[in-house]
């Protein structure tokens, strides 16, 4: 088994993780507790720059999006930019 060893930079902390085979493949372990502390599920952003190899847990789209709706209410911006029906639209037809 052929085994390298990479230093992984985590917020200014080193630590060494080995290479290991996985398959056809090679690949790193990382640890429970920094799965945990950076919420990493299924899938990870791979960012190659500058010579570094940097893993950033995938984004959350709709994160905050309840907090941000508050705020959008507070300031008023949450009226509706036309009205919901037009006048002449007759909602009885629809029966």
């Amino acid at each position: 088994m052929y085994l390298c060893n990479y230093n992984v930079i985590i917020n200014s902390e080193r630590m060494q993780v080995s290479v290991i085979d996985i398959g056809n493949s090679k690949g790193i372990r990382l640890t429970k507790n920094l799965l945990a502390k950076y919420d990493i599920k299924d899938k990870v952003e791979l960012i190659l720059e500058k010579g570094r190899i940097i893993l950033k847990p995938v984004a959350k789209p709709r994160q905050d999006w309840e907090k941000s709706f508050q705020q959008m209410h507070e300031n008023g911006d949450d009226r509706l930019l036309i009205d919901d029906f037009f006048e002449d639209e007759n909602l009885e037809e629809w029966k």
